[in-house]
């Protein structure tokens, strides 16, 4: 397995992750799918917070952050995504990818990492629980995906900044 930051020719292989958890999950609330023209754009404005694992070259989970809320007083506050095909699920790729992405947003002045997670989706919340995230609040019923009413669950991780 291999960490690296997001070039723009993964563009493809990052839609072929996404699109399907998207399409046919209630991991995210979004329906809209992602384009490679999207993800490219994500990738150039996010640059070291956009990272890919790979194995044996190909792209099988990415990882990125981006700003929390708008305003000067929530700059140190970022909320981040990770998303795995299926064949990288439980290999500690998710792990390294989380790992290497708050060293990033550490160096770059992030204080608190947030997830926002369905409630749908146990698993999630468990991974994060794992590496350290505080679950800091629940919001019932404020996603509508495939007629169903979901939670959203926001948990934090306080980040160890060079300050």
């Amino acid at each position: 397995m291999r960490l690296r930051q997001a070039r723009a020719a993964d563009a493809g292989a990052i839609c072929a992750i996404a699109n399907p958890i998207i399409r046919d999950t209630l991991i995210t609330f979004t329906t809209e799918q992602k384009t490679p023209e999207g993800v490219a754009a994500e990738i150039a404005a996010r640059g070291p917070a956009y990272l890919v694992g790979e194995v044996d070259g190909r792209v099988l989970g990415f990882a990125s952050y981006g700003g929390f809320r708008a305003g000067p007083g929530y700059a140190r506050s970022a909320e981040h995504s990770i998303q795995l095909a299926p064949q990288a699920r439980g290999r500690g790729m998710g792990r390294a990818l989380m790992a290497r992405l708050a060293e990033v947003a550490a160096e770059n002045g992030v204080h608190v990492l947030l997830a926002g997670i369905s409630g749908a989706n146990p698993d999630g919340i468990a991974f994060h629980a794992a590496l350290g995230f505080a679950e800091v609040g629940r919001l019932p019923e404020v996603g509508y995906k495939a007629g169903r009413w979901l939670d959203l669950v926001l948990m934090q991780k306080i980040l160890q900044t060079p300050e």
